[in-house]
């Protein structure tokens, strides 16, 4: 049925899990992409059992076109950026995984990805991607994500990630939209948000 290399593509493929995330906020598209594309952020939309903490920042701005620079430029993460980073897998555990992540794409105020240089998992690929949508009047954004990973480890992997790792993204990504509400709560289009930690 399958030749070598279908074989492995298809098993790669029943191994491999993917996960598509939305939620829409009700600020303006470019004060949205700038939050993101700063990597100082990430903490701030992490739960905090996770105790996420950015090591190291290797940042490399990225090229825009155009003479001008807009409002946040010197803290986005443009492609090429490696950002290290450890958190706890599981949550409370004094036990923090190290991660390194390299952003490969990065397309201003539409979308940037990154993959796993260095982690728990076999492949991670994510793509962030970002829309504006008017909804009920107000101008606001489709923030969006579109994960690809491989757990690895046969059946420990398996089981591994019914067990843990489905639900630590499920709580990661709905703690997320509750953080994203809280940042943005406060600020109106004609204010910055924020943004935390020592430079």
């Amino acid at each position: 049925m399958f030749g070598n290399v279908g074989a492995r593509e298809y098993i790669r493929g029943l191994m491999s899990q993917r996960l598509h995330v939305e939620h829409w906020v009700p600020v303006a598209l470019p004060k949205v992409f700038a939050f993101f594309a700063d990597p100082h952020n990430l903490p701030r939309i992490m739960p905090p059992s996770q105790g996420a903490k950015v090591l190291k920042l290797n940042l490399v701005p990225p090229r825009l076109t155009g003479g001008t620079r807009p409002k946040g430029f010197e803290r986005m993460a443009g492609a090429g950026t490696e950002i290290h980073f450890k958190f706890r897998a599981i949550p409370y555990i004094p036990i923090h995984e190290r991660w390194t992540a390299v952003i490969t794409e990065f397309s201003f105020n539409e979308y940037f990805c990154d993959i796993q240089k260095q982690g728990p998992f076999k492949s991670w690929h994510h793509t962030h991607f970002f829309e504006a949508k008017t909804e009920n009047g107000r101008e606001g954004t489709i923030v969006g994500d579109e994960v690809e990973y491989e757990i690895g480890f046969g059946a420990v992997g398996a089981m591994l990630e019914k067990f843990i790792f489905q639900r630590m993204m499920a709580a990661i990504f709905e703690h997320r939209k509750h953080a994203l509400d809280r940042v943005f709560s406060a600020t109106t289009d004609s204010s910055p948000v924020s943004t935390s930690g020592k430079r």
